[in-house]
């Protein structure tokens, strides 16, 4: 079968870290989820062995139905929050394992915070027990409403902690402390990632809980009113998906990046009335552009400081953001054609 164009991209963007990559035996948790199932393709595409845990509460299996057949990917339906032990050695653990729309902090704050604290907490025990590598996807949410822009790794945060968003910033944050934890008692070598808004195909559109991008596009697409929450003068900066799984495997992979913690992410600001505007061009659509109540806590700024992702992991955002959004766009299209 011919290797999607995009993979194929992120191989080549990789270079010499390809390389490590080649026969490691590697549990990617959330592996069915959007930046999951992204981060197996590659990975099985460079040889390296792959467990694919999800529950599939917010996974799908529609994400890695081209590897289900492949000898070095196996799937396993488990709960991470759950204890799980493997016999086979595992020489690297990837916890992306979280609901992670803001829409769902309401209705899902138990599980969300469970993923991120006895989730992880499980995933790090697997982790000691056969003295693996980790990475943990914590996320630009742990800055909550920042007051430094653009937001560094040593900014602490302004997160309200009894809040709606709570059960996603403050869950997070422990992961990010039980990682540090494991580090210093255990000596395990680690890596934090703090994603920023990130967008590509396999992100789900569907319903309420459908993120900015793929919402407006399903919208655009249909000819529905795009909706915006607030006035739109909230700005994010948002990094495509294949720019951004480059970045993850850099920082899982290269040897000198124990203990840090990078921020992974674009530098390109744009209000959310900016990015409706543009996605209604994009598509020729004839939506109108409606407005309804702002969420409780929304970040008015969003914009990493990629300082140190340039420094240590030689790495930056290479996708404008009108070509992601075209890319997006084309496989919605294909997606609804049944391409």
């Amino acid at each position: 079968m011919k290797m999607n164009k995009e993979i194929e991209k992120i191989i080549r963007n990789l270079g010499d870290i390809s390389k490590s990559i080649k026969d490691k035996n590697v549990l990617v948790t959330g592996g069915a989820g959007f930046l999951g199932s992204w981060i197996c393709d590659v990975l099985v595409e460079q040889q390296a062995k792959v467990i694919c845990l999800d529950n599939l509460s917010s996974g799908l299996k529609s994400n890695i139905s081209s590897m289900i057949d492949k000898d070095n990917f196996k799937f396993i339906q488990h709960d991470i929050t759950q204890p799980i032990f493997f016999d086979e050695q595992i020489d690297m653990v990837m916890h992306l394992a979280s609901r992670a729309s803001p829409f769902e902090f309401e209705k899902y704050p138990i599980q969300i915070l469970k993923a991120n604290t006895l989730g992880i907490w499980v995933a790090l025990g697997i982790a000691k027990k056969h003295d693996a590598r980790f990475l943990y996807t914590s996320t630009s949410e742990v800055y909550g409403k920042a007051e430094e822009i653009p937001t560094s790794e040593e900014y602490r945060g302004n997160v309200n902690p009894v809040g709606l968003r709570s059960c996603y910033d403050e869950a997070k944050r422990c992961g990010e402390s039980y990682v540090v934890a494991y580090r210093m008692q255990h000596d395990l070598d680690t890596r934090i990632a703090r994603i920023f808004n990130t967008y590509g195909p396999r992100m789900r559109a569907e319903g309420v809980y459908g993120r900015v991008i793929p919402r407006f596009i399903e919208q655009a697409l249909s000819d529905k009113p795009i909706t915006i929450f607030g006035d739109g003068s909230q700005t994010r900066s948002f990094c495509y998906v294949t720019d951004q799984v480059e970045g993850l495997l850099r920082l899982a992979f290269l040897e000198d990046a124990e203990g840090e913690v990078i921020n992974i992410g674009s530098e390109e600001e744009i209000t959310i009335l900016e990015l409706a505007k543009l996605v209604k061009e994009l598509t020729n659509s004839k939506s109108e552009i409606v407005f309804s109540e702002l969420p409780e806590d929304d970040p008015p700024r969003r914009k990493p400081d990629i300082t140190k992702a340039k420094k240590i992991l030689n790495w930056e955002p290479k996708v404008e953001l009108e070509e992601g959004l075209s890319k997006m766009i084309k496989w919605f299209k294909e997606k609804e054609s049944g391409k």
